[in-house]
């Protein structure tokens, strides 16, 4: 992990921060002109505020994610492997609609579960702020709703990479290993953007290969466990949220900081608050109570007026939007990389 409390951003704010997504262009901006495939469309009516770059920001993992993608007529871009197939979906935000455009054998599926992936199933009135700062930063972020892809190992292979090491690191390993043993985008994004593996690719992975992205073996071995079980774990996007993590918990070397980072994309789960961090306990209990050395145990007592709501991950995400970090006071943490041994 990065240095406690990093000013720049991390892999805890990129959690509760956005994606700079450039405004929305008119229709004829020259990528859009210039697209030589055409794909599947839907156009989507919004009946609330939408910022594309709060919504969907969680799911980018780092700048060089080759599966997301921000581009300057305002679209977001983004690759999955869906039930049907990899898939490639470009959404954005026109004239109080989405207008999205999807290629490949699971692109019926995107367009299908696009009001859930902009956030239809989440309740944002849900949440009555009881802290002015949570209260300010509401009202200011009138466009955030918490996505949810429908898709778990997507959200969960990620989120085991970057246990317990820095985020340039995690980021690293996912960008190589996707890059290396996915497949092409389908559409008019083939050659630069990927589609994660499918489940049996990544457990035919080289040990050596590992080894080169700097997974140690440890969380290769997690994942390889995890992939194994794929089409379990995928059944659990239809469980609660809390009987989703139980279930993902079962698979050795998996516990709650993963499966609360993974629930909290697939499922769009608003109450489940991550355990285990490096920098949110400290972050949360700096800026709602102003202590800086706060642990789980003081993050979650912060946060415990939310529990009733249901809503103590909305809470700690309107934090990590607030900005409020403490003042760094220690270097940060050195970059590892065991593929050099």
């Amino acid at each position: 992990m990065a240095g406690r409390f990093a000013p720049r951003p991390t892999r805890t704010t990129v959690r509760g921060g956005e994606v700079a997504v450039p405004p929305a262009g008119p229709a004829g901006v020259p990528e859009q002109a210039t697209r030589p495939v055409t794909g599947l469309r839907r156009s989507w009516a919004l009946p609330w505020p939408l910022d594309l770059g709060l919504v969907l920001g969680p799911l980018r993992r780092g700048p060089g994610d080759p599966t997301f993608r921000t581009t300057p007529d305002g679209s977001v871009w983004r690759t999955g492997r869906t039930p049907l197939g990899p898939g490639t979906l470009r959404v954005a935000v026109r004239g109080g609609a989405a207008e999205a455009e999807a290629w490949g054998p699971g692109a019926p599926w995107l367009l299908e579960k696009l009001p859930e992936m902009l956030g239809s199933l989440d309740d944002p009135e849900a949440f009555a702020p009881r802290h002015r700062l949570l209260a300010t930063v509401r009202h200011r972020r009138p466009g955030l709703r918490l996505t949810r892809t429908g898709l778990v190992l997507e959200s969960l292979i990620p989120s085991v990479l970057e246990q317990k090491v820095t985020t340039d690191e995690a980021y690293r390993a996912w960008r190589l290993l996707v890059r290396k043993f996915g497949d092409e985008a389908p559409g008019p994004a083939a050659g630069r953007m990927w589609v994660v593996p499918e489940p049996r690719t990544w457990a035919l992975i080289p040990s050596w290969e590992w080894h080169r992205a700097g997974v140690d073996d440890k969380r290769a071995s997690t994942i390889l466990r995890a992939v194994r079980l794929a089409a379990r774990l995928e059944q659990t996007v239809g469980l609660p949220p809390a009987q989703a993590r139980a279930r993902l918990e079962v698979v050795p070397g998996i516990g709650p900081w993963t499966s609360a980072e993974t629930v909290q994309r697939s499922h769009g789960a608003a109450d489940e608050v991550t355990v285990g961090d490096l920098h949110l306990p400290g972050i949360v209990g700096f800026a709602l109570a102003g202590d800086r050395h706060a642990d789980d145990a003081v993050m979650l007592s912060l946060l415990e007026p939310y529990a009733e709501q249901g809503q103590r991950h909305r809470a700690a995400r309107l934090v990590l939007l607030s900005g409020r970090v403490p003042p760094r006071r220690a270097p940060r943490m050195r970059r590892g990389d065991i593929g050099r041994l």
